[in-house]
């Protein structure tokens, strides 16, 4: 088994006397996708926040291999190969879809803002951050505002985005979240192709049982803060205590109360 690329040690974070997030110690590794589930006010995203640097824990350290990234700024965090997709789009509105990708693509090269001026000299970028956006069906739309795209849209950027910047570790937190039935297909494409590179760690926060069944290869199942289970989708979704807080179901089958 591969080292991890990514772990927590008890990580907590209380606001006041309540804790959100409770001593939550986990271990992530190359070529795997977890998918982290719990219902509303369990602590996902609050987690995914500790993790990218969002937040500060109260106790507890966060790990990228055998490095402590615990008090680092998410920026930073970025910079060593950590790439978060919001449940909120983080796009340039005023820039066109191309301009946003052409940015991603420039950063991860280190070409400055002055080279980007001059996009001829930089066609390697340009026809990179095209090919992305034609993963992303999204190529009609390159000239666009990326303000000017529908809800569906603007999350098929964000994770081209999030691709073109080639982290080693990708979190999405609810990647499909507001699209339709027709649009959600091609955001599970594109983390499916990310799933492909073993070198690659993917997390990712989801509601919906038909993704969860699609992509995971382990499941992780938060309730009031606390890592209650963890394991393979099939027999994670079949523990009873995970039937009951996740899916509503009791020990005897009938709907929890």
């Amino acid at each position: 088994m591969s080292a991890p690329s990514l772990r927590t040690e008890n990580l907590t974070i209380r606001f006041g006397g309540h804790a959100a997030v409770n001593g939550v110690t986990a271990a992530f590794r190359p070529g795997e996708l977890t998918v982290i589930v719990g219902p509303n006010g369990a602590g996902k995203t609050t987690w995914f926040n500790l993790v990218s640097g969002q937040l500060a824990p109260t106790e507890g350290r966060v790990f990228k291999g055998e490095v402590d990234i615990t008090r680092l700024s998410p920026s930073a965090r970025a910079k060593i190969g950590i790439g978060r997709a919001f449940q909120l789009t983080n796009l340039f509105p005023r820039l066109s879809v191309l301009e946003n990708i052409r940015l991603a693509v420039q950063a991860r090269h280190g070409a400055g803002p002055s080279l980007f001026r001059r996009v001829s000299a930089f066609r390697d970028i340009a026809r990179e951050a095209e090919a992305h956006l034609d993963s992303a069906r999204l190529s009609a739309a390159a000239h666009l505002p990326a303000a000017a795209l529908p809800h569906g849209d603007q999350r098929k950027l964000e994770v081209a985005l999030l691709i073109a910047m080639q982290p080693d570790i990708f979190m999405f937190d609810e990647p499909t979240a507001g699209m339709s039935a027709d649009e959600a297909p091609v955001i599970l494409d594109l983390i499916a192709g990310i799933k492909k590179d073993t070198s690659k760690t993917i997390l990712l926060v989801e509601h919906k049982m038909d993704v969860v069944r699609a992509l995971a290869d382990r499941i992780l199942v938060l309730h009031n803060g606390e890592l209650v289970a963890e394991g393979d989708p099939s027999t994670v979704m079949a523990m009873p205590i995970v039937r009951e807080i996740y899916l509503g179901v009791s020990d005897d089958g009938r709907e929890a109360a």
